[in-house]
């Protein structure tokens, strides 16, 4: 993979929920020259641990070959619903890049809290590993954990896709889908 390349593609994925059992998740594909030219959507249960399938699902959904990096906007979402984003990688054979935006202590006394004896979910969630800081040209540091990509070029592409602010497009984009899609299915029910 040339990261270099300006057609470059990666499916931007980011979810939204409410107090619903179901999270919307969407997924943008955008070109490096910021053209979207893709978009799936699927579902997560909140607190379930259904959310690595479901993106494997939402990949497949798109059908196309030329997407050549995944980007995950956090790898613990509705509600401790933990990705394995190496799952992913291996599941769809394409690197992943999983981002976040805030510096943290970690999750496991939480997941404790909320998940007495669950032991797969912690397991799952110190998987994940350590995640390296990246400096952004808006002045922004996010965190990145990389499956597939080294941590350098995983570190180019999140700064080459972020224009403003502290979220890669294709992150921010897949964001604000996710959001309609929930405004919407919450507003006609």
């Amino acid at each position: 993979m040339h990261i270099a390349k300006k057609g470059l593609r990666v499916l931007g994925i980011a979810e939204s929920f409410s107090s619903r059992k179901e999270s919307v998740l969407a997924g943008i594909v955008m070109r490096k020259d910021l053209r979207i030219d893709g978009a799936a959507y699927g579902t997560a249960t909140v607190g379930g641990m259904d959310a690595t399938d479901t993106i494997v699902k939402l990949y497949h959904s798109l059908d196309r070959n030329d997407i050549n990096v995944i980007m995950i906007s956090g790898c613990v979402i509705s509600w401790y619903n933990i990705i394995d984003p190496g799952e992913v990688a291996t599941r769809v054979k394409r690197p992943v890049i999983a981002v976040t935006y805030e510096d943290s202590e970690g999750l496991e006394e939480d997941i404790m809290r909320h998940f007495p004896g669950d032991t797969t979910r912690l397991e799952m969630y110190r998987k994940l590993g350590s995640r390296a800081s990246i400096d952004l040209p808006t002045g922004y540091t996010i965190y990145i954990r990389t499956w597939g990509l080294s941590e350098h070029d995983a570190g180019r592409l999140c700064r080459e896709f972020t224009y403003d602010g502290k979220i890669p497009e294709p992150l921010r984009v897949a964001r604000i889908c996710a959001r309609g899609v929930m405004r919407y299915t919450n507003g006609s029910k």
